[in-house]
């Protein structure tokens, strides 16, 4: 009885320890030719040949399969592994449904005759994805600094050289694609101008422009040369940054233009090299010269200062603005008057015939007046600047600088909050974990086990929200809707909440209208939002009551559930209640909570389609807060 007894549980450990690695154990009848499930997710139903087995899989990894099983049925090997797609889809119908298995079997043998094969298997598909993901970031990444437009090394806080891209490996002429071996064997600390400038044992940033000359590469050029150390989060170099960029060419060309500008001072071409350089400033800076003539009645564009491209008569000029009411635009109806002083005007002007432009454009009129010997006015000259795209920059250097400034802020409550909130639990868990083996009787040490739970659960939330929001950061609230009984859904929630209404004075309510109600929502979303919703009613609840209730309700033709939770807290001023749902927004800073759980059910409702809001008379008068969300019906079958 013993023995059988030892048996019995020797059996059992093995299966909890198949259970718990979650493989999936078949067996091939080389006697019948049948294979079997003997344990895990059955793979294709029992007791099939082994040209079955072979439709579910891929019929790129057949033949290894069957070399696989062949080997193992002659003993060529007694035990071998092999990897294959397998098609989880048993009903033929649809897509095949792949998934990367990998297999490691043995021979059984009888009397020296192998009678039968024994495999266990994994479901490697989800590891393969993942190493497939990180393969693409890696990647991703990889490109990104290679492609760099500087040069750019990766070394270790030693001084040795880990990786480099193509531009640091063209500047510093490797002797191959995959690295170089002086490089590799020079320490950085040893190679001028670090050996100079850097100190080994107390790293900082640098940034200089000298001749660098490396006889051992051929190098003699110059480079601007930056040094970044990357520190772990202790505060430690990990890891040296390098950049480079070659500007020797800049510097010969700046050399070679310092020569050129000397000569042309020797000799009397001063004025066609000015205009020449004046031309192409303005091309590139979208400035066009212009002229009035009062005596000729005409406006006259240029190209550089002496080429018309463009004129029309003075009495059309107001016709070029956009804005007809604008005090400048209206003065031109008198241009000898308008222009006798100089101005600067900025407005919007209609496109000019012959310069591309095919919509209105912001333009800039710089201009000064032009008399004759006597001081008669002969008109005016001046430039206009095409400013559409800067301001268009200014605007989104704006934009840009205000969104930092919002992030920046909130990056700063975040990490105040954050280390505010996660110190407390963890000094209570770390305190009372101190006190409890000191502690004499079971009365006295249940109290501590209750408070450390607490600290636990309420660590526990504190890290679920930061995923949460990182989340919202990254890909944004993944919806699966799923079948559900909703009523029985939420007695369970409501058993598991009700135990955090801990305060004598509170008293826990439910309101569920059905016994059973089943519907097709994302349970699991739902269910977070309303642990969100009385966790921040718990916090601000001292008396009375906490209610948690739902109901079928139709809104605009569809179907949803309207879910509530109303307390006879605090309450919140009618001026709070449109920040509520803000993150980080708190009605009370000495409140335990990161204002986080009310902007990530927002989020979540607004992933479903839904509607969420809060109602308040007002400080001391409660708060009930509550969200409307879609449902899409399906009768049981």
């Amino acid at each position: 009885m013993s023995m059988f007894s030892d048996i019995v549980d020797e059996k059992r450990a093995m299966q909890m320890a198949l259970d718990i690695s979650g493989n999936h154990v078949m067996c091939f009848d080389l006697k019948k030719d049948r294979v079997y499930d003997l344990h895990g997710k059955a793979m294709f139903g029992n007791n099939v040949g082994i040209d079955v087995v072979l439709t579910y899989i891929h019929p790129e990894d057949r033949q290894a399969f069957q070399t696989f099983i062949d080997r193992l049925k002659t003993g060529v090997d007694k035990e071998s592994d092999c990897c294959w797609r397998w098609n989880y889809n048993y009903t033929g119908k649809g897509a095949p449904d792949w998934h990367y298995l990998h297999g490691y079997a043995i021979g059984e043998y009888v009397g020296g005759e192998i009678v039968s094969i024994i495999a266990t298997i994994k479901d490697e598909t989800e590891d393969l994805l993942k190493e497939k993901e990180v393969e693409k970031l890696s990647e991703r990444y990889r490109l990104i600094f290679e492609n760099s437009i500087i040069g750019l090394s990766f070394y270790t806080a030693d001084g040795w050289l880990l990786n480099s891209n193509r531009i640091m490996r063209e500047i510093c002429n490797f002797d191959s694609e995959d690295g170089d071996a002086y490089f590799s064997n020079a320490n950085l600390f040893d190679v001028f101008p670090f050996n100079e400038v850097l100190d080994r044992h107390h790293l900082n940033d640098y940034w200089g422009c000298s001749l660098s000359v490396i006889p051992e590469r051929n190098m003699r050029v110059y480079l601007e040369i930056g040094v970044h150390p990357i520190l772990d989060q202790n505060g430690k170099p990990v890891y040296l940054a390098i950049s480079a960029t070659d500007v020797t060419q800049e510097r010969e060309l700046y050399l070679q233009a310092k020569k050129d500008e000397q000569e042309l001072k020797k000799v009397n071409e001063s004025i066609q090299l000015y205009e020449s350089e004046l031309r192409y400033m303005m091309k590139a800076s979208r400035m066009q010269a212009w002229r009035i003539s009062l005596k000729r009645d005409c406006l006259e564009f240029y190209q550089g200062l002496s080429t018309i491209i463009y004129s029309l008569p003075l009495n059309q000029i107001q016709s070029l603005f956009v804005n007809q009411d604008d005090d400048f635009v209206r003065s031109l109806s008198n241009p000898a008057e308008a222009l006798s002083q100089p101005l600067t005007y900025i407005g919007m002007m209609h496109p000019l015939a012959g310069q591309g432009m095919t919509e209105d454009q912001w333009i800039q009129i710089n201009c000064i007046p032009e008399y004759d010997d006597q001081g008669q006015l002969l008109g005016s000259f001046g430039v206009l600047r095409n400013v559409t795209d800067m301001l268009q920059k200014q605007d989104e250097l704006k934009r840009e600088t205000e969104r930092a400034n919002e992030s920046g802020q909130n990056k700063s409550v975040f990490l105040a909050n954050m280390t505010h909130e996660i110190r407390t639990p963890l000094n209570a868990i770390v305190g009372f974990s101190d006190v409890l083996p000191l502690l004499s009787t079971t009365e006295e040490k249940q109290e501590m086990v209750r408070v450390i739970m607490n600290n636990c659960d309420m660590l526990l939330r504190l890290i679920n929200d930061i995923l949460v929001v990182s989340t919202l950061d990254t890909g944004g609230v993944q919806i699966e809707p799923a079948k559900v009984d909703f009523a029985q859904s939420f007695d369970s929630l409501c058993e598991q909440l009700k135990m955090r209404v801990q305060e004598p004075g509170i008293k826990f309510l439910k309101d569920n209208p059905c016994e059973h109600y089943l519907t097709v929502v994302d349970d699991g979303r739902i269910q977070q939002v309303i642990t969100n919703f009385l966790t921040n009613a718990v916090k601000y609840t001292h008396e009375g009551h906490i209610l948690l209730g739902w109901r079928p309700e139709m809104r605009n033709g569809i179907r949803g559930l309207y879910i509530y939770c109303e307390d006879t807290g605090d309450g919140i001023s009618k001026e709070m209640q449109h920040k509520i749902f803000e993150r980080f927004f708190k009605v009370n800073d000495f409140i335990q909570g990161t204002g986080l759980g009310l902007s990530i059910c927002k989020a979540i409702v607004e992933a479903c389609h839904g509607t969420i809001g809060v109602q308040s008379e007002g400080i001391g008068h409660g708060t009930t807060f509550w969200v409307w969300i879609p449902e899409e019906m399906k009768d049981e079958k």
